[in-house]
């Protein structure tokens, strides 16, 4: 990472030739400039190690994810901008070229920062306009698959969801759902599960109420499984604000640990994960959400 030019207003810099300026003493780097800095090296080095995943596999479009994958974030351009308190100046990002690609760990970090940013802001107005609904915290669970079986069983779980929000017993009145797909800890399994936030009128706690119990039993009979799945629910205390959950809501679909840990298991991952949505909005919170989420 290296500057590569400045005035009074602009800086540029390049995180893509690393190596190349670290033989250059007289370079600063954006990390001495700015904390954000770190985070941009470790975001940039796996984005190195993933697209040589992709350049040394066969498929054309692997290819092409990688090419695209080498000029992402080449130049940064800041802007420098006074902090909230303009006793400070800090870095604003101004300009940069971005590939897209969706298992870029650079994009896939920004796109989660993008998301978070746009629910914060819709947020605050669903509360003040069900100022007397509560929100749950929901995680959904099935038992891993094989990686090559991923497509399968998210399919499997997106329509059992679809089920679960058709039933009466369902207290959902809007909701946020983001797939999480994890390695399982035999090194070669998949842990797809869902994370749903769901916003409940009042009365759920009176007269609506699900157990723990009730849950897994609605959830495993919209599975359509013979076993009983690991369910988590939590609510969020009343006055208590439903954003704090939103970065465990919006955070990647895919960890950053697991995109590099293994180059077969990322392979097979991309293929099994090609075209599918990892965010959906539903209920009254698709007019609010929907709107500022790139679905």
């Amino acid at each position: 990472m290296s500057a590569q030019a400045s005035d009074s207003n602009f800086i540029a810099f390049n995180i893509s030739s690393q190596d190349k300026f670290q033989q250059n003493q007289n370079v600063q780097t954006l990390t001495e400039v700015s904390p954000i800095g770190k985070i941009w090296d470790k975001h940039r080095a796996n984005t190195d190690k993933v697209l040589h995943y992709y350049a040394k596999a066969d498929e054309d479009y692997f290819q092409q994810y990688a090419w695209r994958m080498r000029i992402c974030s080449e130049l940064l351009e800041f802007q420098l901008v006074p902090d909230e308190s303009e006793s400070i100046l800090k870095l604003k990002l101004l300009d940069a070229r971005f590939c897209r690609v969706r298992h870029c760990p650079i994009c896939q970090w920004r796109r989660s920062l993008m998301w978070k940013a746009r629910a914060y802001k819709i947020l605050p107005q669903v509360v003040t306009d069900y100022p007397k609904h509560r929100w749950l915290f929901l995680t959904l669970t099935v038992k891993n698959c094989q990686i090559e079986e991923l497509r399968e069983n998210l399919d499997s779980i997106n329509k059992a969801f679809k089920r679960f929000t058709e039933l009466k017993a369902w207290p959902g009145k809007g909701w946020v759902k983001s797939i999480e797909v994890t390695k399982g800890r035999d090194g070669v399994s998949a842990h797809p599960h869902l994370h749903i936030l769901a916003m409940v009128p009042p009365s759920y706690f009176s007269h609506g109420y699900l157990s723990h119990t009730k849950w897994i039993a609605l959830w495993q009979q919209c599975l359509r499984i013979d076993y009983q799945p690991i369910i988590h629910t939590s609510a969020i205390a009343k006055h208590h604000n439903p954003s704090l959950l939103i970065p465990e809501i919006l955070k990647y679909q895919v960890k950053e640990s697991d995109l590099v840990g293994d180059r077969e298991w990322f392979l097979e991952l991309t293929r099994q994960l090609h075209r599918s949505r990892a965010i959906a909005v539903g209920g009254i919170l698709r007019q609010y959400i929907g709107l500022v989420f790139d679905l």
